[in-house]
């Protein structure tokens, strides 16, 4: 049974706005969500948000950014995921521990089975059962990134911080989630996020009433 759906994909692929989009379809058929996200779907998970998004131009050692994404999916799993799975929920969650892998592991180089490992700490083993992959060409993600912090008037952000990386890692980042899309073709489904925003809403829906059953 379909509990747990994850959202991914580089930034400025639409994974919030499909999230939100697929919460309004599945309520539609009475069934009972949690929509949260990674970092920041706990109190405390939003001081780690903070934290990660108000460094303005100060570098972040990798290490650090990697446990700060750990603590707060631990709290994560332990005060939200579980009990919405527990409770008969279906969880929708914007980034997990694939982004981890496709951000510190392709992108930082942090050695993949030591990000396996932590991850496992972290999450308690909670994974997905179904990954919505959104995919498109990294210009045109970071192009949409720009315009929506440009018409929020913002000029700091989380993208920001991974916008000031050259290309190329966000290139890593994106063969890096196709690889494990590869990997495990059971539980990705790579959506091509390239295309309009109610054609890749109504192909996501078709997915997850299909893996529902």
């Amino acid at each position: 049974m379909i509990r747990f759906i994850t959202f991914e994909g580089g930034d400025g692929t639409g994974k919030t706005t499909q999230l939100k989009a697929l919460e309004s379809h599945l309520q539609s058929k009475g069934c009972s969500c949690v929509s949260t996200r990674e970092p920041g779907g706990t109190s405390l998970g939003k001081l780690i948000r903070q934290l990660l998004l108000e460094v303005g131009n100060q570098a972040i050692a990798s290490p650090t950014e990697l446990f700060l994404y750990l603590a707060d999916r631990a709290q994560h799993v332990q005060e939200v995921i579980l009990p919405a799975i527990d409770g008969g929920k279906i969880v929708l969650c914007d980034r997990y521990t694939d982004s981890t892998l496709a951000y510190q592991g392709y992108g930082r180089g942090i050695d993949f089975d030591l990000l396996r490992q932590l991850n496992q700490f972290a999450n308690r083993g909670v994974k997905p059962d179904l990954t919505l992959l959104l995919d498109c060409p990294v210009e045109l993600g970071l192009s949409r990134t720009a315009q929506r912090q440009s018409n929020a008037g913002s000029a700091r952000g989380r993208e920001d911080r991974f916008e000031r990386e050259k290309v190329e890692f966000h290139e890593k980042v994106r063969a890096g989630f196709l690889a494990m899309a590869r990997a495990e073709p059971e539980r990705f489904r790579v959506i091509d996020a390239a295309r309009p925003m109610e054609q890749v809403s109504r192909e996501i829906q078709i997915i997850v009433d299909r893996e529902m059953g």
